[in-house]
């Protein structure tokens, strides 16, 4: 029975506007429902605020859902159509019922509900008027089967002067307002322990003798383990209900909203009345329902992860530039003495410590301003992705012989054996930062998305251990010089790899262009392209003019100055005045085979029980696009995902998008790439899966086999 149930969601899903009644009165009815519209009163003044509400009554054994519909369903929607300047408040809803079938827990009415709405009357109406209400109600009506359906109502109330002309209105009106949740009349604590969620009420009137019964329910899908059980106890004047937490984080500080049933015997038989509960989950350390044996990081644990992550972020391709000048250096530094080998590794270890310190100075002050925030939220900025790539290039110009920029930048040539050479070893950990940040390596984001929702010093703490893990394996290199004596002597072929060299940073410099074209349009190839020349002839004119005479040195130290404050300027100007409006996919490629995700989207389909893979990427997380090209745009996925039906959604995170922040962090994630399947069934019924962050085609196809 529950498989027919949930195979006849989906097919009724694409007949969703078969059901649809059209009516003109005030009553409508379908063959499991009858709805009508009612109002608290028979007329209405001007300025006046009434109640209107849509009666169901509904066959037995069948039932429409509440606002949060549990594992399954549809909550019923009403449109109201109004009069010019006549306003609509929202649903105001009556305490729920659990409907239980097998695994499945839903939150819905059975028999009769009535759904009040609060209708505002402009004061300009004319009396002696009509006052017309018109409402599109939508609801989903399920036994073993489930239908949706839609009928249109209208009533028409006259417009009076005088208040004794507004009638009584509906008798059902009262009915409706005595089954509404009232307001909790406790102070409600909520802890966590032991893996449960209580809520903890302390109030003397309390007697075990009348108390029957005790049930929370969540306004919001995921903060509560809808199918599992709760239990409450009530000891002296104390009563505690535990139960489960749900796969959505439940954050420190953030509130859980519901409503709380409490059934008691009165003498008469059994009563049952709701209280609107809203707590902050202060006490809450960190609740984080996490896939992959992620959940419940403390600080310990969290640091180890970030110092792992940042090891294994040295293997990724976005830091390779900045590590192949690092092993000229190493080579170079192989011949001074093991101290000066020493300082140049805690040099390199310094300025990546600082590097990090920095970024995560600059999330702390954007979390306090309220900003939606993620691990390389800075190169969703189309300014410091030209900068950074100016700086790929200026620095590949150094390495080509085109102008010695020194030590101080690079980290390489000879000045690196002079003392100055420190200076050298502390910039190019800056820029390891730098490049870096594109990237995530494994273990990484659970690390970070800890750290994000901590105070400033646990996530100071965790950006350093990050950092040092990116620095441990030069700095213990430098602190062993036996090892460094395994290097090859220095000669003439260092020039040569030194120039070599310049093309992963000219290679750098492309990709970030590459990725600007995406945030601004074609239009910023241009501005990048043009400073990027300015900088070139800069560089050349600078180191052309280096051993001239006084004046043209000076003339040329003049014009290449300009030239270089000509770039800078410049591009940030032409960046300022490009529209993004013309922002493009990833590729044309993925796009042909992709859709864009948004919340809707993956909820609509998640409702009609279609399986759904969703990639949240960046066209500046090189990890991302690795992982798209061996695993994702491979014809043995995109065939799987074809023949298993599998719908395919893109979140592109290149630009600022808090609704793919919201969802990063929902599973405790700060950055890209997050890769989560959700296999076929009824949306909330399935757990989602969540796939490593270095992705194979195996891995991939694994995963879908296992999910058939």
């Amino acid at each position: 029975m529950l498989v027919l149930r949930l195979l006849s969601v989906i097919v009724c899903w694409l007949a969703l506007y078969s059901s649809e009644v059209q009516a003109n009165a005030s009553i409508a009815a379908t063959e499991q429902v009858t709805a009508q519209l009612i109002a608290s009163v028979n007329a209405v003044l001007p300025g006046d605020e009434i109640l209107v509400g849509v009666n169901q009554k509904i066959i037995p054994h069948w039932h429409t859902y509440w606002r949060n519909p549990g594992d399954s369903g549809l909550q019923t929607s009403i449109d109201y159509e109004l009069p010019a300047g006549a306003t609509a408040g929202e649903i105001q809803w009556p305490t729920p019922t659990r409907i239980v079938m097998g695994p499945v827990t839903n939150y819905g009415y059975s028999d009769e509900v009535t759904l009040l709405t609060k209708i505002k009357v402009p004061r300009d109406i004319q009396v002696g008027s009509v006052f017309a209400v018109k409402a599109k109600v939508n609801w989903l009506v399920c036994e073993e089967i489930c239908l949706p359906q839609t009928v249109d109502l209208a009533i028409e109330l006259p417009v009076v002067l005088s208040a004794e002309n507004r009638g009584q209105g509906s008798q059902q009106i009262e009915v409706a307002l005595a089954g509404l949740p009232l307001i909790s009349p406790w102070s409600i604590d909520l802890k966590y322990s032991n893996e449960l969620l209580s809520l903890n009420i302390s109030d003397p009137a309390f007697q075990s003798t009348t108390l029957k019964s005790v049930w929370f329910f969540p306004s919001e899908w995921g903060k509560v383990l809808q199918s599992a059980e709760q239990t409450w106890r009530l000891s002296s004047d104390k009563l505690e209900l535990q139960f489960k937490p749900g796969d959505e984080t439940l954050a420190s500080g953030e509130n859980l909203t519901g409503v709380l049933a409490i059934t008691e015997d009165n003498g008469n038989g059994k009563v049952t009345r709701g209280y609107v509960v809203k707590v902050t989950g202060s006490a809450v350390s960190s609740i984080a329902a996490i896939n992959g044996g992620e959940s419940d990081l403390v600080l310990a644990y969290a640091l180890l992860l970030a110092l792992l992550g940042g090891v294994i972020l040295n293997l990724m391709p976005c830091v390779f530039p900045v590590l192949s000048i690092k092993a000229l250096s190493l080579i170079n530094q192989a011949q001074q003495s093991p101290r000066q080998t020493r300082l140049h590794g805690v040099a390199y270890t310094l300025g990546i410590l600082l590097s990090f310190a920095l970024l995560g100075s600059v999330l702390i002050v954007l979390k306090a301003g309220g900003a939606e925030i993620g691990w390389g939220f800075q190169f969703q900025s189309p300014v410091f992705v030209l900068a950074a790539a100016y700086l790929m290039f200026a620095v590949g110009l150094s390495l080509s012989g085109v102008v010695s920029i020194g030590g101080s930048v690079a980290g390489v040539g000879s000045s690196l054996a002079k003392r100055a050479g420190y200076a050298g070893s502390f910039f190019t950990g800056v820029l390891a930062t730098i490049v870096a940040t594109p990237c995530t390596a494994p273990f990484m984001g659970a690390a970070i998305g800890f750290a994000l929702t901590q105070s400033p010093v646990p996530l100071l703490a965790v950006f350093l251990a990050l950092g040092f893990g990116l620095a441990l394996p030069y700095l213990l290199l430098s602190q062993w010089p036996s090892l460094q004596r395994c290097l090859p002597k220095p000669g003439i072929w260092m020039d040569r790899l030194k120039q070599g060299l310049a093309f992963p940073m000219y290679g750098a410099a492309a990709w970030l262009v590459w990725v600007l074209a995406q945030q601004a349009g074609v239009n910023a190839v241009a501005v990048a392209l043009g400073g990027m020349l300015a900088l070139g002839f800069a560089a050349w004119l600078f180191e052309f003019t280096k051993l001239a005479g006084t004046t043209a040195k000076l003339t040329g130290g003049s014009i290449a100055t300009a030239s270089l404050t000509l770039a800078l300027l410049g591009g940030y100007w032409g960046l300022s005045e490009l529209t993004l409006a013309n922002r493009r996919s990833l590729s044309n490629e993925s796009a042909q085979s992709s859709e864009p995700y948004s919340a809707s989207r993956l909820s609509e389909l998640r409702a009609q029980g279609r399986p759904v893979f969703v990639n949240f990427t960046a066209a500046w997380c090189i990890s991302c696009l690795v992982n798209e090209k061996v695993a994702l745009s491979q014809q043995a996925v995109m065939d799987a995902f074809k023949h298993s039906g599998i719908t395919y959604l893109k979140g592109d995170w290149t630009n600022r998008d808090s609704e793919i922040t919201k969802i990063l962090s929902e599973f405790g994630r700060s950055g890209v790439p997050l890769y989560v399947f959700y296999p076929a069934g009824t949306g909330k019924l399935t757990k989602p899966v969540v796939l490593p962050q270095i992705l194979t085609s195996v891995i991939v196809l694994q995963v879908i086999e296992n999910s058939l």
